[in-house]
C-alpha cells in the first residue's frame, strides 16, 4: 500500500480528473492525511470502512460545482430562504467510519452540524458508495450532476428495505429540502455553457415563471 505521508507527492494531475483510491486504511490514518493536505488542500478526500478516495477536480469538474452554487444562491436570495452553506467542508463520523467532502452542501433553514443537502460533480466514477456515505452522515438530500443531468435522493430512513440498492435514499423528481425549487430551470441554465446568461436566465425565470427561459 502506498504510503499515506508520500501520498500527495504521488498523485500526478497527466489526465483531466484523476482519482486515487486505497484499501485497508485505518482512520487515524485518514486523520493524518486530512491534517498533512490542511484546509486549502484541492483534492476531495472520502472514506468509507477503511476504503479511501481521493479525487484531483478536473477544470470541468470545477465549473460545474461553482455554477451549481452560484444558481442556488441567486435561489435562496430571489426567494428569501434561510440557507448556511457548508461548501465542501469535511464532513466526519468516526464512529460509523465514514468521512466526504461533497462539491456543495448546504444547511437549510438553521445552521447544523451536517447539512441537509450534500451535491456531488460527478465526471468520473468512483469506487465508494456516494448514497452509503451520506447515509452514514446523516444527510437528507444527495443530488449528483451528471452528464448534463440531475439525479436527487432522499433518505428514507423509515422504509429503508424497499431502497436497499440505494442506501435507504429514495429517487425523487423534486427536492423534499427545497420543494419549491424548479429543477427543469435549474437543469436548463445548468446546460448552458456561458456562466453569465446561465445566471441571468434563472434569475429572470424566478422572477417570472411563466416566461421561457
Amino acid at each position: 500500500m502506498i504510503l499515506l505521508n508520500d501520498l500527495t507527492n504521488r498523485i500526478t494531475l497527466d489526465d483531466p480528473e484523476e482519482r486515487r483510491v486505497l484499501s485497508r486504511v485505518s482512520w487515524p490514518q485518514y486523520e493524518a492525511l486530512l491534517a498533512d493536505m490542511g484546509d486549502g488542500s484541492a483534492y476531495r478526500v472520502h472514506f468509507l470502512d477503511g476504503v479511501l478516495e481521493i479525487l484531483a477536480p478536473s477544470r470541468n469538474h470545477e465549473i460545474g460545482k461553482t455554477l451549481i452554487g452560484n444558481l442556488l444562491e441567486l435561489y435562496f436570495l430571489e426567494t428569501d430562504t434561510e440557507f448556511f452553506p457548508m461548501g465542501s467542508t469535511t464532513l466526519k463520523k468516526p464512529e460509523q467510519q465514514a468521512g466526504g467532502e461533497p462539491d456543495e452542501s448546504y444547511c437549510i433553514g438553521t445552521d447544523k452540524e451536517f447539512p441537509d443537502l450534500a451535491i456531488e460533480v460527478i465526471v468520473t466514477s468512483g469506487s465508494i458508495n456516494r448514497l452509503e456515505l451520506y447515509r452514514r452522515l446523516g444527510v437528507r438530500e444527495v443530488w449528483f450532476w451528471q452528464k448534463n443531468r440531475l439525479s436527487l435522493y432522499h433518505q428514507r430512513e423509515e422504509t429503508p428495505v424497499e431502497f436497499m440498492e440505494t442506501a435507504g435514499y429514495e429517487p425523487i423528481q423534486q427536492s423534499e429540502v427545497l420543494p419549491d425549487l424548479d429543477l427543469e430551470l435549474l437543469t436548463r441554465c445548468l446546460q448552458n455553457p456561458n456562466p453569465l446568461a446561465a445566471a441571468k436566465a434563472f434569475r429572470q425565470g424566478l422572477k417570472d415563471p411563466g416566461k421561457d427561459t
